[in-house]
């Protein structure tokens, strides 16, 4: 059976939402399967010297409008938050809680966390609003809260990112395809040819 997708995201990208409605698509019209990885962005900012995209003179205002023609382009509902950028943290361990005791909502948590933060502008850094989108997948939102604070699950992110990092991740999204690195949502037509192709 061909490999996995290999896909890097932080729930504070924006670019990693966009990408996120519509990696799975994508994998599953190539017979493929995906590994959604959440990791921190800030260590590989600071591995690069770089910041948030939005904070930067010029380029933040321009991504600001890109985000949004993107959306309307690919008919995903889109909000920049009226919090931005926030601290992913909880959401980011959640995941990884799931992955280790139920890892069948593992993905549908994530999905909730990108639509809470970006369509309905509810704040992912809130440990509350985390419980709430443990709860609506159906899991233990009260075992999960406190999960996300034992040594254990913050050790997990941490070693996800440094991972991540390891292997050449510097933004979000990042995409491996049998070992091919792809950076941002505007590389996933090339994702999709080289499924297509076998490379190019």
């Amino acid at each position: 059976m061909p490999a996995a997708i290999d896909f890097y995201f932080d729930f504070s990208s924006p670019y990693g939402y966009l990408a996120s409605r519509r990696i799975d698509g994508i994998a599953k019209r190539h017979g493929r399967g995906v590994r959604w990885r959440p990791m921190m962005l800030g260590p590989a900012l600071a591995a690069t010297g770089g910041k948030p995209l939005v904070e930067l003179p010029l380029k933040g205002d321009y991504a600001r409008r890109d985000l949004a023609r993107t959306a309307r382009l690919w008919g995903i509902p889109f909000a920049l938050p009226t919090r931005f950028p926030v601290v992913t943290l909880a959401a980011a361990r959640a995941f990884y809680w799931l992955e280790q005791t139920a890892p069948e909502r593992a993905v549908p948590f994530a999905e909730a966390a990108f639509t809470a933060l970006f369509v309905e502008d509810r704040s992912i850094a809130d440990r509350q609003v985390v419980r709430q989108l443990l709860a609506g997948v159906g899991a233990d939102a009260e075992a999960g809260a406190l999960a996300i604070g034992t040594p254990e699950i913050k050790a997990r992110l941490k070693a996800e990112t440094d991972a991540a990092i390891e292997r050449g991740v510097f933004g979000s999204p990042f995409v491996f395809v049998d070992g091919e690195p792809f950076w941002g949502a505007d590389r996933l037509d090339q994702v999709e040819r080289w499924l297509e192709t076998g490379g190019f």
